[in-house]
């Protein structure tokens, strides 16, 4: 039964709650009315729910390095319309998107147009759950009923316990931060709405269709986590895809108002391929922002950060910054690293690791006992370095915590694991660990390669890519130049060349021996490593045939398309017949030929097919040519 007076009350506490965001953060920040900086995502139909096995950034990466057909993208609000190659009714859609791509973001939006009235009114109630929250009741029992009426107290007030003939939507935002996760396989069977069982068993029966098959329902997941909901129990799979290029462009010319700093910050990103991918991620797009405004204070465009490693650890030093200007009163000037602030991004750093070999990115007190950290610490680091770790809590005030961002995670893990190695000896990575340094007849220099070697090892090694990025960081800071950036924070040891050289040689001689697609992390290692010697070696071998342009795998073309993207020399002036002068050539280095000044392309043996392409970036308003 319907009762208005119900729907409108969930209406006005959605609105309460959904209308105002914090970029970045979920609680730290300025507020900002969500209708107000809220930019339409890229919302794709297609894919399957098979899980990829590869690190999310991996992932994101070899999407932008390839040239493809448009695809046709929709609103969230259209999430549930039936598309016109369909002819049943959508009941449940599952939306795939990486970390801080916007997944969370388009359901609040959905929810939030729904609660003003201005879409899909055909609806009587939305009812939006998170992972999150759910967790803290694994060891309860419920009804649905009763499930609904806990979170949402307005349908108790109402006496409504009928929903069949309703039109309801559930939301279950964040499958992959499920725990334990769904088991299909064995569950019981529920069809009755008022019997009590566990929360998972209730999912899984919804999620069949066993209860309340008249309701729909939309479910976000990380990609590791989609294949958890089996194919059948799944009527259409779409995946956020974040910003496309103009959107970022959009993004930072929103964020800035200085006509002169925008273009310079946006033709630095679009020169550095490694952060320019990144700012696919929204999340990472607004740590972009940060960091490039302060530098920009105390800088010139010559020293702006152009890889991963010094993006993140200016980002780092910046939070530092902020955090002593606010809470001690000491100037922008001062030098960022005091002995409190150290012991909090140590203890961190520590959370960071263990946790991330764990695969998890939401943290519980149980969790945080683990590491040795107890919860009001806690809920002080995340007072204090509010725009890096973050605490929420639930409908009862329960205590979650969580990074900014899987990236912040992930550089705070490797930070902890350099740091730890450093002033310890520990190599954390290592199955046989030692707490003193070895005898003095092992040079320093063999210990610190063996170190970096190990960490290329174990992330090689991993078939899931889940320490790819951390890898990225660790190797990144291994230079002494990024180690000068924390001073303060690190114990200053100078790491000689020769231990960079050894691990960038120990690196190529995997990708040479490997022709898996999981060696293309290597390729941004190497960049990490600021050693770019490779690209001459693949010229070498396609200009001598031993390595044809038919044989090159896609990863091995987005690593081609990586290298040549990261060199200022090829981007100046293009030349396609210094690579291979194909038709398929180009096709594949289209966002090479995007970023460059100047291309060649005569006697190249182009057709139409070619002209399309190289139109659309004539075309493009993000495009150097």
């Amino acid at each position: 039964m319907l009762s208005p007076a119900c729907r409108y009350k969930l209406k006005c506490n959605l609105v309460k709650k959904y209308e105002c965001v914090s970029e970045g953060v979920t609680k730290a920040g300025n507020q900002t009315f969500l209708k107000q900086i809220y930019t339409e995502l890229c919302i794709t139909e297609g894919g399957a729910t098979e899980v990829i096995h590869e690190h999310e950034v991996t992932h994101i990466e070899a999407t932008s390095m390839k040239y493809t057909k448009p695809e046709i993208s929709f609103k969230c609000e259209d999430i549930f319309k039936t598309p016109p190659n369909r002819d049943q009714p959508i009941r449940t859609v599952l939306t795939k998107g990486v970390a801080g791509i916007g997944k969370t973001v388009s359901t609040q939006k959905f929810s939030l147009d729904w609660a003003e009235d201005k879409a899909n009114q055909d609806i009587h109630f939305i009812f939006p759950f998170t992972f999150r929250e759910l967790n803290v009741l694994k060891q309860k029992k419920f009804s649905l009923v009763e499930l609904v009426q806990h979170f949402f107290t307005e349908t108790t007030e109402a006496g409504i316990w009928i929903f069949e003939d309703l039109h309801v939507v559930f939301i279950l935002d964040g499958l992959d931060e499920c725990r334990p996760p769904l088991d299909f396989n064995n569950t019981q069977i529920l069809t009755d709405v008022t019997e009590s069982s566990s929360v998972d068993v209730l999912l899984m029966n919804l999620i069949r269709g066993n209860l309340l098959p008249s309701a729909r329902l939309w479910i976000t997941t990380r990609p590791a986590a989609a294949n958890q909901i089996p194919a059948q129990w799944v009527d259409m799979v779409t995946e956020v895809r974040g910003f496309t290029d103009p959107q970022k462009e959009e993004y930072f010319r929103k964020r800035f108002r200085n006509k002169k700093q925008t273009n310079t910050i946006i033709s630095h990103i679009q020169r550095s391929q490694s952060v320019h991918i990144m700012c696919h991620i929204p999340v990472f797009c607004w740590i972009t922002a940060t960091v490039l405004e302060n530098v920009l204070k105390t800088t010139d465009r010559r020293q702006l950060p152009k890889t991963l490693t010094e993006m993140y650890i200016h980002f780092l030093v910046v939070q530092a910054k902020l955090t002593n200007v606010k809470y001690d009163g000491r100037s922008e000037t001062d030098p960022p690293w005091s002995p409190e602030t150290r012991k909090m991004i140590e203890s961190l750093g520590k959370l960071a690791f263990e946790q991330l070999k764990k695969g998890n990115l939401i943290f519980y007190e149980s969790d945080l006992t683990e590491c040795g950290i107890d919860i009001s610490s806690a809920s002080v680091y995340s007072g204090v370095f509010t725009q890096v770790f973050i605490e929420e809590r639930g409908l009862y005030q329960d205590k979650m915590f969580c990074f900014v961002h899987l990236s912040v995670q992930e550089f705070l893990a490797a930070l902890h694991v350099h740091q730890t190695f450093t002033n310890t000896g520990v190599n954390l990575l290592s199955e046989e660990q030692t707490t003193s340094w070895p005898p003095v007849v092992i040079r320093k220099e063999t210990k610190l390669s063996h170190f970096y070697q190990t960490a290329v090892d174990k992330a090689f090694k991993s078939p899931s890519g889940h320490l790819d990025l951390f890898l990225r960081f660790l190797l990144g800071l291994s230079l002494q130049t990024n180690q000068n950036l924390l001073q303060g924070l690190l114990i200053q040891r100078r790491n000689k060349s020769k231990t960079n050289q050894k691990t960038a040689k120990y690196v190529k001689q995997i990708i040479r021996d490997n022709s898996s697609e999981r060696s293309i992390n290597l390729f941004h290692c190497l960049n990490e490593l600021k050693d770019h010697s490779l690209e001459e070696e693949i010229q070498q071998y396609l200009r001598s045939g031993s390595l044809s342009t038919d044989e090159l795998s896609p990863a091995q073309w987005s690593a081609l398309a990586f290298i040549l993207l990261s060199s200022e020399k090829d981007l100046e002036l293009f030349d396609l017949k210094k690579y291979s002068a194909s038709e398929e050539a180009l096709l594949k280095l289209v966002p090479v030929i995007k970023a460059s000044n100047k291309t060649v392309l005569s006697g190249c043996d182009l057709s139409w097919r070619s002209c399309k392409a190289v139109s659309s970036v004539l075309r493009s308003s993000s495009s150097n040519l």
